[in-house]
């Protein structure tokens, strides 16, 4: 596989999730977000006012975020 159909999904310190690569963002009721563009910041803070992409609110909110992803076992 090459990098340019690689799908990395980064988190940001305090910051939204940033998405590089070929990706389909599908919302709740099946609706396709058309993205013009080979990167995207997705808000974890919760506080954005363009849901679910990143609108810069955490930075003047002080999210905290858990930066490390924690390992789930095979049961879950």
């Amino acid at each position: 596989m090459d990098d340019s159909s690689k799908v990395t999904i980064r988190a940001r310190e305090n910051g939204p999730y940033l998405v590089t690569g070929p990706i389909t963002l599908t919302d709740a009721d099946g609706s396709e977000y058309v993205l013009d563009r080979p990167n995207i910041a997705l808000c974890r803070c919760g506080g954005s006012t363009t849901k679910p992409f990143c609108d810069g609110t955490h930075s003047r909110t002080g999210f905290q975020a858990a930066e490390r992803a924690v390992q789930q076992s095979e049961s879950q």
